[in-house]
């Protein structure tokens, strides 16, 4: 599989071997755990150099409208980013986020509220001039509203009435940022908490109070404002606390049960150590373990 990519397997493959009674990583059981685990490591990197691939080159406008068939959310970002455009490209990030690529209907959900179901555009100067007016039309609008949210995001819902409505997870953002928006947040974040991309990512990770976004709407919103250059951040670990398969993934490489009780900050302790050689990163580190841990010992290319 991805025959371009056999040399980064191989060394992914020796490290990981190597590492095993290192670290005593009692996971890697055998050699078909090794190399699924790095394969996972190889299918979560290529999930990265998406990103990098979309903002490789210009990206045209008809990328970033999202009632042109031509929309993708992921090229828009990168759009409005090479426009300069940094508030339109943080809130899709932000909405990106709310509600994640659902395997099947893709980002049609997103487009359908982003593009006011053919309607207009409720973008970044349109919803913070008037937010009432964007509540509204979503409690109007919100059973033509199509396709489904994203797995990572399988709980949220539209409902008007939901225990967390839409608005309420809206509201925060918008009081969040603030009225000088995004550039100026993340500039005011840098002064504050220094140049280290790894304490930034665990400023904002820490101040971050969002409705339905718990611990992985977090994670997933601030890796997307790494990926993408609006802020120089970056995850210095997985996050394990309040995760699931993440932490499940974590707690099976380094005691070989998904269910151990060994606290989390040796288990990150253990990640970081590994990560020293083999030199991924916490992102991939992350979703590599959540997707190697629902079948250590035979590799199945997730892609919800």
């Amino acid at each position: 599989m991805w025959p371009s990519r056999d040399s980064e397997r191989n060394r992914l493959e020796t490290e990981l071997t190597a590492a095993k009674p290192l670290l005593a990583l009692a996971g890697l059981a055998n050699q078909a755990t090794i190399e699924t685990l790095a394969l996972q490591f190889v299918a979560s990197q290529r999930r990265e150099d998406y990103y990098k691939h979309v903002q490789a080159k210009p990206v045209s406008a008809a990328r970033a409208a999202p009632n042109s068939p031509a929309f993708d959310a992921e090229r828009a970002v990168a759009h409005h980013m090479q426009q300069g455009d940094i508030d339109e490209a943080g809130w899709l990030i932000f909405l990106m986020t709310h509600f994640a690529r659902p395997v099947g209907s893709n980002w049609l959900r997103l487009q359908d509220v982003y593009g006011r179901l053919g309607n207009g555009r409720w973008d970044w100067a349109t919803v913070t001039a008037n937010p009432a007016a964007f509540y509204n039309w979503l409690d109007a609008n919100w059973q033509q509203i199509r396709g489904k949210f994203g797995n990572h995001r399988k709980y949220t819902s539209l409902r008007p009435n939901a225990p967390i409505p839409m608005r309420k997870t809206v509201a925060d953002y918008l009081a969040w940022i603030g009225p000088a928006g995004h550039t100026a947040f993340f500039a005011n974040v840098v002064r504050a908490a220094g140049n280290d991309p790894h304490v930034i990512f665990d400023h904002l990770y820490n101040q971050m109070r969002i409705g339905t976004f718990a611990r992985l709407g977090k994670f997933d919103y601030l890796s997307l404002i790494g990926r993408y250059g609006v802020a120089p951040i970056e995850a210095g670990s997985a996050y394990l606390k309040g995760a699931t398969g993440p932490e499940a993934g974590a707690r099976l490489l380094v005691d070989g049960s998904r269910k151990s009780a060994t606290p989390l900050s040796s288990i990150q302790g253990k990640l970081d150590a590994l990560d020293l050689r083999l030199k991924v990163g916490m992102v991939i580190m992350e979703d590599a373990l959540c997707n190697w841990q629902k079948s250590p010992d035979n590799f199945v290319h997730y892609l919800g």
